[in-house]
């Protein structure tokens, strides 16, 4: 399949077999925690139709966000994508604060994605981060942020070939494990009218 065969879908029902599928075989949204996989396997088992649902959540409905050091804190606006190409490659979400392009010191980034590993390698991550911008931009950002570990040379291009450019070089806190890391800006154009 080529490039362009991928989109993003809102997540659905019909579609959450091929999520199912990827959690099972191993992937998962997280790149930091892989026990997500086994938490939302059990959300899902638990409610399909509210794990479908809390996959949107512009108004920070959804429960609490538990950090790695144990404490709580509130959820921030968010929503998930799900990348598509007939069946499901992956995940691509964003978060933001109300009235204002930055995010708490605990929030590494707006933007996260994962690629199921047997879908790489076909310019998935870097479409589906160009399908997400103009997203970004109607919720009224002005530019969004993202984090790569500095040897992450795939994720670094996925986000170069978006108009990302470096604009800090830092250590993660050791709860997000602690590696160089390379946090870019990328600016959203002004939609016309």
């Amino acid at each position: 399949m080529s490039v362009e065969s991928m989109d993003l879908v809102w997540p659905a029902t019909e579609h959450l077999a091929g999520y199912v599928q990827a959690l099972q075989q191993g992937w998962s949204p997280d790149n930091l925690r892989p026990q997500t996989a086994l938490d939302e396997l059990a959300r899902i088992a638990d409610d399909p139709e509210a794990f479908v649902t809390a996959k949107v959540d512009r108004e920070a409905k959804g429960p609490t966000i538990t950090l790695p050091d144990g404490s709580q804190i509130p959820r921030l606006p968010s929503f998930t994508l799900w990348m598509w190409d007939g069946e499901f490659c992956g995940a691509i979400g964003l978060r933001w604060q109300r009235g204002t392009t930055e995010l708490p010191p605990h929030c590494l980034g707006h933007v996260g994605y994962s690629v199921v590993p047997w879908k790489r390698r076909r310019g998935y991550a870097t479409r589906a981060l160009a399908l997400l911008l103009p997203h970004a931009r109607a919720e009224g950002l002005s530019y969004v942020e993202l984090t790569s570990d500095a040897d992450n040379e795939p994720s670094r291009r996925v986000i170069e070939a978006n108009g990302g450019m470096v604009v800090e070089r830092f250590f993660k806190p050791k709860a997000y494990g602690g590696a160089e890391s390379l946090r870019f800006r990328i600016t959203l154009a002004e939609t016309g009218t």
